[in-house]
């Protein structure tokens, strides 16, 4: 059974340290190469930048597949994180720049943010408000007004076309995790704990996933080149669980941190499977493990491309909820993960070929 110890938190805070901007993951993919080349049997870089590993379980064949061995489940998450990319330099180390993935332009300025392969250390800077006109503040700051600031000599050591990301800032703190790209180093370090504690019923096609924030690229392929009998997908969803603004009850939470994993029905992109659905809530009661619903609605993951490949991959998504998604800091809570982890390894555990065999309804 895979545990959640100092050793796996600290694995955590690494990855979420870690530069991984859409279309530039390596600083995540070498963690995750370090952590799984002693237990896969099989590891595989593609032509996108995805990790495919394979890991053959021990147990009879219960596969949908003649001459196959056993079922084979794959497990995707994905390694980026929203961020940004320099466009036009100004000049003394100061960048035009541009989003990368789904950011709210409201809350940058004054963001800190790390720069290019080095890590430079730079700020999202915009006019303090001293020097803002009083009909100016009535509307947001357009992203063309802000620029990412290196400072002087920052212009020498890198160009446009490199990404940046906000500053890491990794913090345990009581029963919560705080820390940038939580959506979704959680997943991935779930993953890399499932892998290293897969049950011997099925092979375990695990695929570290690219370029899930700008559409779920990096999925699509490695479910084409896999084609897995099922797949569940690994990820961290938005909790909209703060009090309503005017004092109304808020029935539009999605998730809420606290309530264990979040099992996914329907998203933007994805029908979950409804087998796959009802095995999950399945195993969480048998197994006493906290579980809750994600409210049906929009937003998506990996899942909206992996289940459109081949001839149709039954997919279901489980995230872990947290706080101000996309942001320079996220929250989760720890017992959520815990759970999060403990709900997937018991759904493999308890998983037959008769699940997919029987007519989806």
């Amino acid at each position: 059974m895979p545990t959640i110890g100092k050793i796996q938190i600290k694995l955590l805070e690494r990855l979420c340290n870690a530069m991984a901007v859409s279309g530039d993951e390596g600083d995540v993919r070498k963690i995750v190469l370090d952590e799984i080349k002693d237990h896969a049997d099989e590891i595989k870089v593609d032509a996108l930048g995805n990790v495919l590993a394979t890991r053959a379980g021990s147990s009879p064949s219960t596969s949908l597949r003649a001459g196959s061995n056993r079922l084979k489940v794959m497990l995707a998450a994905h390694m980026d994180e929203v961020g940004f990319m320099l466009t036009a330099d100004d000049g003394e180390g100061i960048f035009s720049f541009e989003t990368v993935g789904g950011i709210d332009i409201r809350q940058l300025p004054g963001k800190a943010v790390v720069v290019g392969k080095e890590h430079l250390p730079g700020v999202i800077g915009a006019r303090p408000i001293h020097l803002v006109k009083n009909e100016e503040l009535k509307n947001k700051i357009p992203l063309e007004s802000l620029r990412i600031d290196l400072g002087p000599g920052g212009s020498a050591r890198v160009k446009p076309g490199e990404w940046a990301t906000f500053a890491p800032r990794f913090q345990r703190t009581g029963p919560s995790l705080i820390a940038k790209a939580l959506d979704n180093r959680l997943g991935i370090a779930a993953l890399i704990e499932l892998f290293k504690h897969a049950p011997p019923n099925i092979d375990l096609l695990a695929v570290f996933t690219v370029q899930e924030e700008i559409g779920p690229r990096g999925a699509r392929v490695a479910a084409y080149a896999l084609d897995p009998d099922l797949a569940i997908v690994l990820d961290a969803t938005p909790a909209n669980d703060l009090p309503s603004w005017d004092g109304e009850e808020n029935i539009s939470y999605n998730t809420k941190l606290g309530h264990g994993p979040a099992i996914y029905v329907a998203d933007g992109d994805t029908f979950s499977d409804p087998r796959l659905v009802r095995h999950l809530v399945a195993v969480a009661e048998a197994e006493g493990i906290p579980y809750q619903l994600r409210q049906p609605g929009g937003g998506g993951t990996d899942a909206g491309s992996i289940h459109k490949q081949r001839a149709g991959i039954p997919t279901v998504s489980v995230s872990v909820p947290h706080r101000y998604s996309h942001t320079a800091a996220s929250v989760a809570r720890l017992e959520d993960w815990k759970n999060y982890i403990a709900l997937i390894h018991a759904a493999l555990r308890r998983i037959t070929s008769e699940l997919v065999e029987k007519e989806r309804a």
